[in-house]
């Protein structure tokens, strides 16, 4: 069957990375920009950092600042206005998955109009969007590589997972000396991201070999190198393979796609504004154990043991990977059950489940699960057996 590859055209990677980006803008023409980030990003001398690069181009900017942690429709909505103000031609991203998701989707709605709502699915718009320049802050998300992008609805209190090749990123940049400031849990919660990104990928019912092998590749440098990357944030080694890993990662579920685990981690973070890669972490190796369940996925589970440099000798690969994982969550201080986030109550589980089950994502889940399972695979996290 005839499949799409969705990539980035142009990448630039490593330590100083950011020098790449002036020169590359001026090929573009682009006079004005608006620069997407946090507060955080904008107080602590990164943003002034990457606007050098812009004033190297002779474009114009004002930057929007406000951005937190999954970025609703008011966010968005907010930089649209913004971005029109000041007739901007591009949009910079500064940050993690939330600038930069907020950029995609502001960068839709200009090119094709109407609201953001209506581009939750698969390839809901008609034009590509407004160029986007995505400087990356965090090794997780993949957001800088991949044709997804989340916003959170605060009507329905959930996110909308939006797929569509017209969001690609034109230029990414990941640069280490962006990376470096990042704190140990959110290093390890995006970290965990980018795991769940390779292996959804992996178990995907539209795995490839081309995703495989970047699935596979990501695993292996992600379960090496995550745990010394929240041990010493000044790792530059590291730092700079956790900056390739997620960036593979996200190449692969770009283009395999995602599944059960993501469905229901967006269902539980947009209902409590919980961390995504948090969520993601938590509900992962019980995901797993589910999955185990099911033969459709031994194959899976052999290639992702061997990934993952495990032997299981007289227990089964599924077994081995999901106490791996769970080890992995310990070693880098995520929490062991859903009954440890702030503000989880399992009498909201009725209605997670109903959100996880209409997510995007789970269209690409290899398994067709029904609600209840669903419901007990939140069940089971809660309790963290």
């Amino acid at each position: 069957m005839p499949e799409r590859i969705n990539a980035v055209k142009t990448t630039f990677f490593g330590k100083g990375a950011i020098r790449m980006l002036g020169p590359e803008l001026k090929k573009t023409g682009i006079s004005r920009a608006l620069v997407i980030t946090d507060r955080f990003l904008y107080e602590n001398g990164l943003c002034a950092k990457a606007a050098e690069a812009l004033s190297d181009a002779g474009i114009e900017f004002a930057v929007y600042y406000d951005v937190k942690p999954n970025p609703s429709v008011y966010v968005v909505n907010e930089c649209i206005a913004a971005a029109r103000a000041i007739d901007a031609g591009a949009l910079i991203a500064l940050g993690g998955g939330s600038a930069i998701d907020t950029a995609k989707a502001v960068s839709i709605v200009i090119e094709n109009g109407g609201r953001v709502e209506q581009y939750e699915g698969v390839d809901k718009s008609s034009r590509p969007g407004m160029p986007v320049v995505a400087i990356n802050t965090t090794a997780g998300t993949g957001s800088e590589c991949t044709s997804f992008y989340i916003v959170t609805d605060p009507e329905r209190h959930s996110k909308m997972a939006m797929t569509d090749s017209n969001c690609m990123v034109a230029i990414a940049v990941n640069d280490i000396d962006f990376m470096m400031s990042m704190p140990p849990k959110l290093t390890a919660a995006t970290g965990m991201d980018a795991l769940t990104h390779s292996i959804e990928a992996l178990f995907s019912k539209n795995a490839s070999p081309v995703t495989d092998k970047d699935a596979i590749w990501a695993i292996e440098v992600i379960c090496r190198y995550l745990p010394q990357a929240v041990r010493n944030g000044s790792d530059e080694k590291a730092r700079t393979m956790m900056a390739y890993a997620e960036n593979v990662a996200g190449m692969a579920f770009s283009n395999a796609g995602l599944g059960m685990v993501h469905a229901m981690a967006h269902a539980l973070g947009g209902h409590y504004n919980l961390p995504h890669g948090v969520c993601n972490a938590v509900l992962l190796p019980h995901v797993l154990r589910f999955d185990a369940g099911h033969s459709c996925y031994d194959d899976r589970f052999k290639l992702l043991a061997k990934a993952m440099g495990l032997e299981y000798y007289n227990r089964s690969a599924s077994e081995a990977v999901v106490d791996a994982v769970c080890a992995m969550n310990s070693q880098i201080g995520i929490s062991p059950s859903l009954a440890m986030l702030e503000g989880v109550d399992p009498s909201d589980f009725k209605a997670l489940t109903a959100l996880a089950m209409h997510d995007t994502c789970m269209s690409t889940n290899l398994y067709q699960v029904s609600a209840e399972d669903v419901s007990e695979v939140y069940k089971a996290a809660y309790n963290g057996i």
